[in-house]
């Protein structure tokens, strides 16, 4: 896909339901989100699963940023098993936002906050408090070219706290994936790896602020100690192709 530009209205989504799924779409040809509507707090795309793997890392982080809501999948998962994490969605379409009920995304509280703007425009308000920030910003036309520029970058990875993780969602087709991949190693120093799903839609980018992904080798294979049996279960398919 393209890079879309900030400049284009905010086109409304809409929902496809099926008798198993309810989804979120901007076009019949892509599907942005989907939710199990009898396990709505599942990840249902392998790449959201893939996307989790910051928790080998840390799995108990304290403050996650998201860009980009969709469907809330992200969202709803962190909320529901990193019950000790704040976190921050920031969203720039207020017609998604206006969708958050429909894919049952929790009410803003003490510890969960949907913030309507720029995702490229409001990470830069924040100075080394993230431990993850998670970026998967797409409207109709593709990723926004706001969320793979040099500042945008700068901007995440002066947000995240030290040994923080930046992960990014890139569709494999897009045709400038390798500029935007040169840009994220050359600000986070070569400590990033990328990751494919098994279908080969998805390139997950991983960056971090600090040494640990300069090589695999700090990864565990196994249930790290901090996280939950459950949470692993739900996640650890999706975490192989980091392990390979």
């Amino acid at each position: 896909m393209p890079e879309s530009t900030s400049s284009r209205q905010p086109v409304r989504p809409f929902i496809y339901a099926t008798t198993t799924s309810r989804s979120l779409m901007f076009s019949h040809g892509e599907i942005q989100s989907r939710m199990w509507t009898k396990d709505p707090y599942a990840l249902n795309l392998e790449y959201t699963r893939i996307m989790m793997g910051f928790l080998l890392l840390n799995p108990e982080p304290r403050r996650i940023a998201m860009v980009g809501l969709g469907g809330g999948s992200l969202a709803k998962f962190c909320y529901r098993y990193l019950p000790s994490a704040r976190i921050d969605v920031f969203e720039i379409n207020p017609h998604v936002i206006a969708l958050r009920d429909s894919f049952l995304v929790p009410d803003d509280d003490d510890r969960f906050a949907v913030i309507q703007g720029d995702g490229a425009e409001l990470i830069q308000k924040h100075k080394d408090e993230y431990d993850a920030i998670l970026v998967d910003g797409y409207d109709i036309n593709g990723i926004p070219a706001q969320l793979t520029s040099d500042g945008f970058y700068d901007g995440c990875f002066g947000a995240l706290a030290a040994g923080g993780l930046m992960v990014c969602n890139f569709h494999a087709l897009n045709f400038n994936y390798r500029r935007y991949l040169g840009r994220i190693r050359q600000r986070f120093a070569g400590s990033v790896i990328e990751v494919s799903d098994t279908s080969l839609a998805h390139r997950i980018v991983f960056a971090c602020k600090g040494d640990q992904l300069k090589r695999r080798t700090g990864l565990p294979a196994r249930r790290p100690e901090a996280m939950s049996a459950d949470l692993w279960s739900r996640v650890a398919p999706g975490l192989w192709p980091l392990l390979d």
